[in-house]
């Protein structure tokens, strides 16, 4: 039997230690020995090649045992993947059975840490992405590691990563037991524990310490909540600084409530590859992905079936473009085609222009009429490629977003186009609206990610995931630099993108020095407020309100009293009536701002 206690010392001082042996194998040294599994390097004389020899802790306890654990070893070895080891042999010494790989695979994890510094984040990321790669693959085969280490995790020099060990930790079973009726740990749950070790193994490549200080992943998970009292999250004092988007990735792998953290490899290795390609690329990853399924299936679906209609018939021709441009603006996808369409013709014609054109009238004057009946027709239907659940989750969203919209319009200021406020506040939301066409698997987990968390004793009030942390830990990225990336794939001007750029929660809002950042400030303030309307308990909403006029107050030159008029404009005598489709104008250039965003003091 391996065993990992020193030998005995020799009788004489001269004497050569005895050579320790397993089989055929010569024992060198031992690298890893867990809870569940030990792993060896010896030397195999019949191939004269070093090996690494993983193997169980503990001997499987009945020959029908070491029967069933051969055959689930020998299953998993038939998984083909260039991050998962290659298997020379699986085999058996007296009641011992071992799989064996090749030494010249690389160093473990361990070795790699031992003998140089922590890994910068990027090299960390792609590491991890590549044992999560392997893993995926694994337990899509139907197949669980259970006892992923860092000895387990071997790196080449060419920085290939690969795991050891796949099926060599298996459940114990009395040794009466009738292996082929005994149901076994489902794999998914043993699947979701390997995820959780991979997340550890983020942190220590991360903070350049063995998490807990225990190098048994084991041993930290049964310290960690919900069985333990210890909580897993990054440090601020590591080896490097630590982006963001990384940091709530790693801390949504190891988070204190499981439903929080990441049940699948798939979903793991997703987010954690959309940050390291959009690090590497402002063009990759995740923004490569969104903008590909634009070209392939539309922004968003068309809401109202009359206007496809009305575009199909003779009489449009007749209608006055406000008109045109009133029932447009009813239809968020379509008033984004439009302007998604007049800003790139121009772009590829060269023509000098004044700023990106946010004008729907003048947008369908440009395009023509033929050009707005195509523009609707290429419209996918609704609810275009969404089932029934997230196609509800979208029109919610887009009733809050319009919502937001009228706020906005209540509040501007004197002078400025009610349409233009509208039309900024809605695209401060564009990522938002778009990942939850696009992707609404992911736009659900994070808004999982952002609900209230539970209370525990150690967290009687524990803070919920902002939206940013929760789109950083499932995609990579957050939601405003896709809308961003897509504004720039779009060709809409910088001006326009500065202001779709919602002003951050935690962000001072400091004097607004120009039209364009009044028009952004006025569309944030009107986002914050109706997100606030959806806090479910009066009293926390109301709190929120009044939180989010006091941030803007100064700068806005508003107060209480506007904003709640604003909010419930029936409230009140003199609320502004607010034609449902105001006017339009286009968005000029930074130089030539004053007065261009009025409506003839409207």
């Amino acid at each position: 039997m391996p065993d990992s206690s020193p030998t005995a010392a020799a009788t004489k001082p001269a004497a050569a230690a005895p050579t320790r042996s397993f089989g055929r194998f010569e024992l060198r040294a031992l690298l890893n020995k867990s809870a569940r599994t030990m792993l060896w390097i010896v030397y195999d004389e019949r191939n004269e090649q070093e090996l690494y020899l993983c193997m169980p802790r503990v001997a499987p306890n009945s020959p029908a045992a070491a029967e069933d654990w051969q055959k689930m070893a020998n299953a998993g070895a038939r998984v083909k993947h260039p991050n998962l080891g290659n298997v020379v042999e699986v085999g058996q010494v007296e009641h011992w059975p071992y799989v064996a790989y090749e030494r010249a695979l690389g160093e473990t994890l361990d070795e790699r840490l031992a003998r140089g510094p922590a890994p910068v984040p990027n090299e960390a990321a792609d590491w991890i992405c590549q044992l999560l790669e392997g893993l995926a693959f694994a337990h899509e085969a139907g197949h669980a590691h259970r006892d992923i280490q860092a000895a387990l995790v071997v790196i080449s020099p060419t920085n290939q990563v690969c795991l050891l060990g796949l099926e060599v930790a298996q459940e114990v079973f009395p040794a009466n037991a009738n292996f082929n009726a005994v149901t076994r740990r489902a794999v998914r749950e043993a699947a979701e524990e390997d995820v959780l070790c991979v997340g550890l193994l983020l942190h220590r490549l991360l903070t350049g310490r063995p998490v807990l200080e225990l190098n048994d992943l084991q041993m930290v998970i049964q310290q960690m909540q919900p069985i333990g009292h210890e909580v897993v999250r990054l440090g601020w004092e590591t080896p490097h600084p630590i982006p963001d988007p990384l940091r709530a990735i790693g801390n949504r792998a190891t988070d204190r409530q499981a439903r929080q953290r990441y049940h699948m490899a798939r979903s793991f290795l997703r987010a954690l590859d959309g940050w390291r390609t959009a690090a590497n690329a402002d063009d990759g990853g995740p923004i490569a992905l969104l903008i590909d399924r634009l070209q392939r299936v539309g922004h968003l679906p068309g809401t109202t079936t009359a206007l496809n209609a009305v575009a199909q018939s003779s009489s449009m021709g007749g209608k006055h473009i406000s008109v045109l441009a009133e029932l447009v603006l009813k239809d968020m996808a379509l008033s984004l085609e439009l302007l998604r369409r007049v800003n790139n013709s121009l772009k590829q014609q060269g023509a000098p222009v004044d700023g990106t054109v946010l004008n729907l009238q003048r947008a369908i004057a440009m395009l023509g009429l033929n050009g707005v009946q195509e523009a609707a027709r290429s419209l996918k239907p609704w609810p275009g490629v969404l089932a029934e659940q997230p196609a509800i989750m979208l029109r919610k969203l887009m009733d809050h977003l319009q919502r937001a919209g009228q706020i906005a319009q209540a509040l501007r200021p004197a002078g400025y186009d009610a349409e233009v406020i509208y039309l900024i506040t809605v695209m401060q939301s564009l990522g938002r609206l778009l990942v939850t066409y696009h992707f609404p698997e992911d736009a659900q987990q994070i808004r999982q990610l952002i609900q209230p968390l539970e209370p525990t004793p150690d967290h009687p009030n524990p803070a919920p995931m902002t939206e940013q942390a929760g789109a950083y830990a499932v995609l990579g990225c957050d939601l405003d630099t896709l809308g961003q990336a897509v504004a720039r794939y779009w060709s809409l001007g910088d001006e326009l993108q500065h202001m779709i750029r919602r002003q951050g929660a935690d962000a001072p809002v400091r004097h607004a020095d120009s039209d364009a950042e009044t028009l952004r400030l006025t569309a944030s303030l009107a986002n914050e407020l109706a997100d606030a309307l959806l806090q479910p308990e009066p009293l926390k909403r109301q709190a929120a309100i009044e939180t989010a006029t006091k941030r803007y107050a100064r700068t806005l030159h508003i107060g209480l009293r506007e904003v709640e008029l604003a909010i419930n404009p029936e409230s009140g005598e003199g609320a502004p009536d607010e034609p449902e489709a105001p006017p339009v104008v286009a968005v000029p250039k930074a130089s030539a701002l004053r007065g261009r965003f009025t409506s003839g003091g409207r």
